[in-house]
């Protein structure tokens, strides 16, 4: 997956926006302020910083040694840091950013998850 197609993911969701709160080459990817992404988009290798099920977390570190690690400067329980071009397929970062992103809006509020419901 390219730099490009993996912004596109990240915006594809429902209201997700691209911020730079930290560096102007950091994008974080949230939704309705609440982050779901971190990634820089021009690294090598290009790496993404995704929310994930504690248990699948670990599951998932242990099946993919060294391209799924816990996440670097998050928490390490819920966040997990994944290689996006090494030897991971598409439909796997494609499946890994929607859990975060479904995670993370259903930690939101009732009120606001429903106003997503009806955008």
């Amino acid at each position: 997956m390219t730099p490009k197609e993996l912004r596109a993911l990240c915006l594809s969701f429902n209201a997700a926006e691209e911020d730079f709160p930290f560096r102007p080459e950091i994008s974080v990817f949230k939704v309705l302020g609440k982050m779901f992404a971190l990634t820089q988009l021009d690294a090598r290798p290009l790496t993404i910083n995704l929310k994930c099920d504690p248990e699948d977390a670990i599951r998932l570190r242990r099946e993919h040694e060294g391209l799924i690690v816990p996440g670097w400067h998050m928490n390490k329980r819920h966040w997990n840091t994944v290689t996006v071009d090494g030897d991971l397929p598409d439909p796997l970062i494609r499946e890994l950013v929607e859990d975060s992103y479904d995670l993370v809006v259903a930690g939101l509020p009732k009120a606001e998850r429903l106003r997503l419901d009806r955008s």
